[in-house]
C-alpha cells in the first residue's frame, strides 16, 4: 500500500482550526455583549446614570479579549474554541460586580486582568509543547510543596483574616498556593503515569487484603501529606480538601481502581473528625455550617447575610446594581456568589454555574481524545482543580459544606487566582491543540 500523503491531515487540520477560531471569536464577541451590558446596567442600578468610564472600559475589555484571541489563532488554532470565551465571561461578569462593590479593587482586577491575560499568551508562546513538562516530575514536585511553604516563613509570611497563606515581598504579596497546585498537578500527572502500572496491580498482601506495593506510594504520599500538613497549619481547608482531591481522582483516573475511591472517602472522613476534633478553627466552621443562629452576629453571621441574599434575588434578582451591598464581610472574595445570586437571581447564577459545568466538561473531553497517556492525566488534573474550586466556594456559601475560603476561578477579586487559572487555562488549551492535531492526522499505513 502506498503512503498517504500530508495533504488531507494538514487541510483537515485546517479546517478545524479555522472552525474553531470563527466559533470563538463569535463567542466572545457575545461575551463581551454580556459584560459591557451588565456593566452599563449595574451603573444605572447604582447611580441612574452611564458610567463616565463605560468607553475606556469596552475599548479595554475589546483589546484584551482580541490580544488573547488572535495569538491562540497564532500558536494553537487547533484548540478548543469554548475556554477562552467561557473564561472572558466569568472573568468579566466578576469584574463588573467587584466595581460595583468598590472601585478600589476594580481598578486593581483590572490591573491583575491585563498581567493574567499577559501570563496566559506568554505560557502559550513558551510552552509549545506540554508533553516536555512529563520529564521533570520531581522537580514541579519540590517547586510545588517550596510555595506551599513560602507562607510559613518569617519576613515574608503574612497571616491575613486567620490564614496565613500570604507572601509579601517589597509591594507586592500574593498566594503562592495558587500556583503550586499547577507544579503539583504536573507532578501527579507524570508519576502517576510512569507508575500506573505497578499501582494498579494488588501484590502486596495486608492480612486478609491484597494492596499494591506501598513504595510506590511513597513520593506521591509524601507530596500530598506535606501539602495537607501545611495547609493545616496555615489554616486553608479550602486548599487542603482540593489538594485531596485533586490527590485521589488522578490517582483513581491513573490506575482504573475503583477501590482508591472508596479508599479515598475513608481517609476523608478519618482526616476531618481528626481535623475536627484536634482544631478550634475547624469546629468553629463545622458549628457555623449547622447551625449558623446559634451565633447570628458573630461567626455565623456571614453565612446569614449570604442566606439572605440569595432569598432576596428570587427568580430572576433584584437587578445589577440594586442589590444591598456592603452587609457581607469579603463580598468581594469569598462571597461574591451571593452577591452575584441576589442581583441576577436564580436565573443568573445559574448561568455562572452552566459556565462552569461547560469548563469541566470542556476539560475532560479534551482529556478523553487527547492519545497521550500524560498529557490526557494533566488535563483531568487541571479540569479537576478548575471544577472543584468552584464547587468547593458555591458550596460553602449555599451551606452545602462548610464554608472555605477559597476564590471562585475567575470571578472573585484576587490577582494571584486570576494570574494561576489563566495559566491553567493556557496549558489545556495547548494540550487540546496537539490533541485534535494528532486526532486529525490519518495512520500512515507502510
Amino acid at each position: 500500500m502506498t503512503a498517504i500523503t500530508a495533504t488531507a491531515p494538514t487541510d483537515l487540520v485546517d479546517a478545524v482550526s479555522k472552525r474553531r477560531r470563527t466559533t470563538e471569536l463569535g463567542l466572545l464577541l457575545l461575551a463581551f455583549i454580556v459584560t459591557g451590558g451588565l456593566y452599563a446596567l449595574a451603573s444605572l442600578g447604582r447611580n441612574a446614570s452611564l458610567p463616565a468610564d463605560v468607553g475606556p472600559f469596552l475599548a479595554g475589555v475589546v483589546t484584551l479579549v482580541l490580544v488573547a484571541h488572535l495569538v491562540v489563532r497564532r500558536v494553537a488554532s487547533a484548540a478548543d474554541g469554548l475556554l477562552l470565551p467561557l473564561a472572558a465571561l466569568l472573568n468579566g461578569i466578576g469584574y463588573v460586580f467587584i466595581a460595583r462593590l468598590n472601585d478600589d479593587l476594580a481598578a486593581l482586577q483590572a490591573t491583575w486582568t491585563a498581567v493574567a491575560i499577559a501570563a496566559f499568551v506568554a505560557t502559550l508562546v513558551v510552552v509549545r509543547d506540554v508533553k516536555k513538562l512529563r520529564s521533570y516530575p520531581y522537580t514541579f514536585g519540590l517547586i510545588g510543596l517550596g510555595l506551599l511553604l513560602l507562607p510559613l516563613l518569617p519576613g515574608i509570611g503574612r497571616n491575613i483574616n486567620g490564614a496565613r497563606i500570604w507572601v509579601e515581598i517589597g509591594p507586592v504579596s500574593f498566594q503562592p498556593g495558587e500556583f503550586a497546585k499547577i507544579a503539583l498537578a504536573i507532578f501527579f500527572a507524570g508519576y502517576l503515569v510512569e507508575n500506573r502500572e505497578l499501582l494498579g496491580v494488588a501484590t502486596f498482601k495486608l492480612g486478609p487484603f491484597r494492596i499494591p506495593d506501598p513504595r510506590h506510594f511513597v513520593p506521591v504520599l509524601a507530596a500530598w501529606g506535606v501539602a495537607l500538613v501545611v495547609m493545616i497549619f496555615q489554616r486553608d481547608l479550602g486548599s487542603a480538601l482540593l489538594f485531596f482531591v485533586l490527590f485521589v481522582v488522578m490517582l483513581w483516573v491513573a490506575t482504573g481502581r475503583a477501590a482508591y475511591l472508596v479508599a479515598g472517602g475513608g481517609l476523608f472522613a478519618l482526616g476531618a473528625w481528626f481535623s475536627w476534633s484536634q482544631f478550634s478553627h475547624v469546629q468553629t466552621r463545622v458549628q457555623v455550617w449547622l447551625d449558623p443562629w446559634a451565633d447570628p452576629s458573630g461567626s455565623g453571621y456571614q453565612i446569614i447575610q449570604a442566606a439572605y441574599a440569595l432569598a432576596w434575588g428570587g427568580t430572576t434578582g433584584t437587578g445589577p446594581g440594586l442589590g444591598i451591598s456592603g452587609r457581607i464581610p469579603f463580598e468581594e472574595t469569598d462571597f461574591i456568589f451571593a452577591i452575584i445570586a441576589e442581583e441576577l437571581g436564580l436565573a443568573g447564577s445559574t448561568a455562572v454555574l452552566c459556565a462552569y459545568l461547560l469548563m469541566a466538561g470542556t476539560g475532560l473531553r479534551i482529556a478523553q481524545r487527547s492519545t497521550d497517556e500524560f498529557l490526557s492525566l494533566l488535563a483531568v488534573g487541571l479540569t479537576t482543580l478548575l471544577g472543584v474550586q468552584a464547587f468547593i466556594i458555591i458550596a460553602g456559601v449555599t451551606r452545602v459544606l462548610p464554608l472555605t475560603g477559597i476564590t471562585l476561578p475567575f470571578v472573585s477579586y484576587g490577582g494571584s487566582s486570576l494570574l494561576a487559572n489563566y495559566v491553567l487555562l493556557a496549558l489545556l488549551m495547548r494540550i487540546s491543540d496537539r490533541a485534535e492535531r494528532r486526532v486529525a492526522r490519518p495512520a500512515v499505513a507502510p
